[in-house]
């Protein structure tokens, strides 16, 4: 990241003017409805206040999108033309990464070097790599009779609703976003209450990289209004979600009760690491572990929540990642130093801090963490936190806390190791700690995950699918098959 100092973060912050309107068929729409407050959980301050979508904003930008779809140039443009568009907007993203990462770093918490190093990165290469991608997708010619062709062709499922959650507000958005458009869809974007302001900047920044009006459309409102509104428009053809099971249970309902769109998620998960005594440097697994556990204040469907240690190097393992919860500095998002920012808001703190409240007294042992800091600033603040001594049937190793909270959880062998990783009603990614390549192959199949890290966790690039399996959801973002989530495939079988 550039070297901007801590000082001057706080005065951009400070200068900050945001436009809270929706963004609907290319132009800023203020809307009938009232508005809703984005505060930040830096320091519990209003940043600014955001149009609330009711039925008619949500009836507005679905019927932009109908019209893009149905009569608009997008859908019809050759891929070469799409992915150009989709280029442009990554360079826009770029040339605006800085006021871009300001603006998710203050409305939801995570450290400002996080959001210009890893959220934008991670956004901007998104629409690039589908850009890329757009004219590169093929259909197919199936062998047949002589006297026959069959064709086999995807096109665009036209109205997309996406709704994304706070937690990476720009990447899951262009997880979303940019696959449904190189296909050729339209978009209606309903980004999480807690974090709408990027979502918007996206929006218009897409206008202005030569979207149609209608192409992407984002508005501002709460799940059970503006979510449910979308989830029952008869006009939407596929929803697309990221956020909590509970919720994802809800879309499949609206399907059913408007008109059977297809409903692709990405729900929660409890990740189980496993760590072996052969593993290749326990140092290494240790410090992974409390990185992707405390990484994004653990505010991540994917992290590992469960370290699995075998009983030979348990409290080895446990005692490094102690020390360097210990070490980890908890600060200011801002401040360019910050390791952890703040929880997204008061409400997620108590959750949060509820969890920690039940795990000890259900008999689990607290090492280090487990209390509110920094409470004088106003902000949403937790120690960075570990329990060991955790059974399996205790609360802390079975539900999604979406906190800095790790449950340490010895086992004897291998047979158990992968029984306790399974014994979840998630599946959405695990990783494995071995130098046995025999080993990592034998259980990596035997995991039932989405996604198995090996010797690593949370690594990866575009190329590869992400999603889960259970109750983690269905369907996958990232690379060439989430194209599948946004296409119909159609035969057309000639008789020569």
């Amino acid at each position: 990241m550039p070297a901007v100092t801590h000082d001057e973060w706080l005065r951009r912050a400070k200068a900050l003017e945001v436009n809270g309107a929706h963004h609907i068929d290319g132009t800023d729409e203020p809307g009938g409805g009232g508005t809703f407050a984005v505060v930040s959980p830096r320091d519990g301050q209003v940043i600014a206040q955001v149009a609330d979508a009711g039925p008619a904003e949500i009836d507005a930008a679905v019927a932009a999108a109908r019209r893009a779809f149905d009569t608009g140039p997008w859908p019809r443009l050759a891929p070469a033309e799409r992915g150009r568009v989709l280029v442009r907007l990554a360079e826009l993203l770029e040339e605006q990464r800085e006021l871009l990462a300001l603006t998710v770093s203050l409305e939801m918490g995570k450290p400002i070097t996080d959001a210009h190093d890893i959220e934008l990165r991670a956004a901007i290469s998104t629409f690039r790599w589908y850009g890329q991608l757009a004219d590169k997708l093929t259909d197919e010619s199936p062998h047949t009779a002589p006297d026959a062709l069959a064709l086999v062709t995807r096109e665009p499922a036209g109205v997309v609703g996406a709704v994304v959650p706070w937690n990476f507000p720009l990447t899951l958005a262009g997880w979303k976003v940019a696959p449904a458009l190189a296909a050729g869809c339209t978009v209606v974007l309903k980004p999480s209450e807690n974090s709408p302001l990027s979502a918007l900047l996206l929006a218009r920044l897409a206008t202005q990289a030569g979207l149609p009006p209608g192409v992407l459309n984002v508005v501002g409102g709460n799940g059970p209004v503006a979510g449910r509104a979308l989830g029952l428009h008869p006009d939407v053809d596929v929803l697309a979600f990221t956020g909590s099971t509970a919720v994802g249970r809800h879309f499949l309902h609206y399907a059913a009760d408007s008109n059977l769109k297809r409903v692709w998620l990405e729900l929660g998960g409890k990740s189980p690491n496993i760590v072996l005594p052969d593993a290749p440097d326990l140092e290494k697994a240790a410090a992974t572990a409390a990185w992707g556990i405390f990484f994004n204040q653990g505010e991540m469907c994917t992290a590992p929540s469960r370290l699995l240690v075998h009983s030979s190097i348990a409290e080895q393992v446990t005692e490094a990642v102690v020390r360097r919860a210990r070490e980890l500095r908890v600060g200011d998002p801002l401040d360019p130093a910050t390791e952890m920012g703040a929880l997204v808001g008061e409400s997620h703190l108590a959750r949060v801090l509820d969890h920690i409240g039940t795990g000890r007294t259900e008999g689990a042992r607290l090492r280090t963490g487990g209390d509110r800091i920094r409470a004088d600033t106003g902000g949403s603040y937790l120690e960075p936190t570990v329990f060991d001594r955790v059974d399996p049937a205790m609360r802390l190793a079975r539900e999604e806390i979406f906190g800095p909270v790790l449950s340490v959880l010895p086992f004897d062998d291998l047979d158990e190791a992968v029984r306790l990783a399974n014994a979840t009603e998630y599946g959405l990614a695990a990783g494995l700690w071995t130098s046995d390549l025999s080993t990592a192959h034998r259980v990596a199949r035997q995991l039932k995950a989405g996604t198995v890290w090996v010797n690593c966790y949370e690594e990866g690039d575009l190329t590869v699918p992400f999603g889960g399996v259970k109750q983690s959801g269905n369907g996958r973002d990232k690379s060439v098959h989430a194209i599948e989530k946004y296409t119909e495939l159609k035969t057309t079988w000639i008789q020569l």
